[in-house]
């Protein structure tokens, strides 16, 4: 052990501009890149209106996360929040769910890696890649959390350029009515093929569960109290910034695809991000695409290495992981946390032997539908926090209690959605499944105050 734990703590090594990035970096996915083709085509340009929504109610969401942090900032994450206002059993379930989102979406996430690559190496092993990256973040991540804010701040400034240029093409293309192989870019598109609506209620409700999708780690701002510099500034001026981001880079991007082309045009078997810029003539937007998707996934791949060991230091802190997940490096680095779900998401690599690519659409799946369930916890621990401090804070969630519980109904009613949807009924069922394991398993584990 480099140091005992009982005197060290985190590092709050991470700055203002990282938060902020981190919190762009959350909202916005492989998903929005390739995606958001198959998500038009099921809904049309009401798909505009379901990000309007879904993004109002993640914003309602990490208010109350926000508020939850600022309550007391000495709290690591908010796994802390979960076991004061819900007790040791929910922090139980919460850290390790939570740990399993990232675990399982980084999985899927490294094998996509391995496909991206042999775009520009056709010859190269698809196990090499996710290898190679994985290794790679692993290390940056061991030297110190400085330098996760860093790339992750370079990961998310490329997710952004690229949206922001699909947007500066869109809105060209539009002003000079720029011809396309399907006619001529005009906002007109938004409503002449079918009307806003095209896809009826059932197509407009479908759509739901492809965009809440796009939002998962939009939360894991929520991970960095415990290592930003100045969290009563950093983190209200992130999570205050997500409807800009949401109306910027979602719906603008929504916007700009369907004014270029008609939403009945948009193939799915290419991202629509490369069909506009095609559309200009940009002989190498396959390539540049490429790029920014391969970006995305380290990103996310990124973001799971650290989300994963601070889950289990939290964990291990309340006594409910083992107690050398407690150890921090000279760096102030949770370093056996890290290097346990690094070593399981080394499995990957032997999937992508063993493993069929269907198991991996179940597992991204389970893990989509775990972080809905984390949410709601998040949003229970804030009321149940409000409960006690009826008064709130500095940041008190706008609305109380009506936006919360709303809230709370609304990914209800997103879950009951999924049971309907053949594709993800499966992963429903598992998550639940995995939800009702670890609530019997926690009431095996004694809470680290009873075991002192």
């Amino acid at each position: 052990m480099d140091k005992k734990t009982d005197d060290q703590h985190l590092s709050r090594s991470l700055k203002s501009r990282h938060i902020t990035m981190i919190a762009i970096g959350g909202a916005i996915g492989t998903g929005l890149f390739l995606g958001s083709g198959t998500a038009i085509r099921a809904a049309g340009p009401s798909i505009i209106l379901t990000y309007l929504i879904v993004g109002l109610f993640c914003f309602f969401m990490m208010r109350a996360l926000g508020e939850l942090l600022l309550a007391d900032p000495t709290k690591r994450s908010f796994i802390d929040s979960v076991k004061e206002y819900l007790g040791d059993r929910m922090e139980f379930v919460a850290g390790w769910a939570y740990w399993s989102c990232w675990l399982t979406l980084a999985m899927a996430d490294l094998t996509a890696t391995g496909i991206y690559l042999e775009y520009w190496f056709p010859s190269l092993p698809q196990w090499v890649g996710p290898l190679v990256i994985l290794v790679l973040l692993m290390l940056i991540n061991m030297i110190n959390v400085g330098l996760f804010g860093e790339l992750e701040t370079w990961f998310s400034l490329i997710k952004v350029f690229a949206i922001v240029a699909l947007i500066v093409v869109g809105l060209v293309m539009v002003v000079f009515r720029v011809k396309t192989g399907t006619g001529t870019a005009s906002l007109t598109n938004l409503y002449t093929h079918g009307g806003f609506f095209p896809r009826g209620a059932v197509g407009f409700l479908m759509s739901f569960q492809m965009v809440v999708f796009a939002f998962v780690g939009i939360e894991m701002v929520g991970l960095t109290a415990g290592e930003t510099a100045n969290p009563q500034e950093d983190i209200p001026r992130a999570i205050n910034t997500l409807p800009v981001r949401i109306g910027l880079f979602y719906i603008g991007s929504m916007l700009a695809i369907m004014a270029v082309y008609p939403w009945n045009q948009i193939k799915t078997s290419s991202s629509p991000f490369v069909q506009v810029f095609a559309g200009i003539g940009i002989t190498g937007a396959a390539a540049l695409l490429n790029f920014v998707v391969l970006t995305a996934a380290m990103s996310a791949t990124n973001s799971a290495i650290f989300s994963t060991s601070r889950s289990l230091y939290s964990l291990a802190q309340g006594g409910n992981a083992p107690k050398g997940f407690q150890e921090l490096s000279r760096q102030a680095v949770p370093v056996k946390a890290m290097r346990f779900s690094s070593l399981i998401l080394f499995v990957v690599v032997i999937l992508n032997y063993v493993m069929p690519a269907g198991i991996f659409t179940v597992i991204s799946g389970v893990s989509t539908i775990n972080f809905i369930i984390v949410w709601l916890i998040i949003l229970w621990a804030h009321i149940k926090y409000r409960a006690a401090h009826p008064e709130g804070n500095a940041f008190a969630m706008p609305g109380f209690p009506y936006t919360s519980w709303l809230t709370i109904f609304f990914f209800i009613a997103i879950l009951v959605i999924l049971l309907f949807i053949d594709s993800t009924r499966l992963s429903l069922i598992i998550s639940l499944i995995f939800f009702l394991v670890l609530f019997v398993a926690s009431g095996r584990v004694k809470p680290a105050a009873e075991k002192e």
